[in-house]
């Protein structure tokens, strides 16, 4: 019987506990007349009669709240005294960077291999050989003078979008 006194008692200490900071919540009404919650202050443009309840109910004004690092205002930085914040958000700015930077690396790396391969693809195109290709059916049939020039304008374009090179005007 003491142990369910102790773990019934125990148990109305952590729920006490954590509800505790649910008592830090912004709640205020919204100018459609909908009640909102939120850890954050509202919005600028709520007027103070709208505001129902306050993180501290001591704290009448909202003009010396401070942003927080994951929505600065326009372009400022973290508050002088959160310096863990301000090198937070570096970085992250860094690795977003580091990752554009791979990312771009790589996307010219697959440019240069395909401009590689429409260069060789219009080599072959221009030598006059003759070009076979398998069809459908696994059939092996070999280009005509059409779809040799189509071919050619399609690796054009390839060339133009890949190599950054304007295509050369072929008949």
């Amino acid at each position: 019987m003491q142990q369910r006194w102790t773990t019934a008692l125990l148990a109305l200490v952590v729920g006490a506990t954590l509800a505790f900071p649910a008592a830090a919540q912004w709640k205020w009404r919204d100018s459609s007349g909908r009640v909102q919650y939120s850890d954050t202050p509202p919005p600028p443009n709520v007027p103070d009669k709208d505001i129902l309840q306050r993180p501290n109910a001591t704290t009448p004004a909202r003009a010396g709240i401070a942003p927080t690092a994951a929505a600065p205002a326009s372009g400022a930085s973290a508050p002088a005294g959160e310096p863990e914040l301000e090198a937070k958000r570096k970085k992250a700015e860094q690795d977003a960077a580091e990752k554009k930077k791979a990312e771009d690396a790589k996307m010219a790396a697959v440019r240069a291999e395909n401009c590689a391969r429409a260069k060789e693809q219009m080599r072959s195109l221009d030598s006059g050989m003759r070009i076979a290709r398998t069809n459908e059916k696994g059939e092996r049939e070999f280009l005509d003078d059409k779809a040799r020039a189509q071919e050619a304008q399609r690796t054009r374009d390839a060339l133009a979008s890949e190599c950054s090179v304007a295509p050369a005007a072929r008949p």
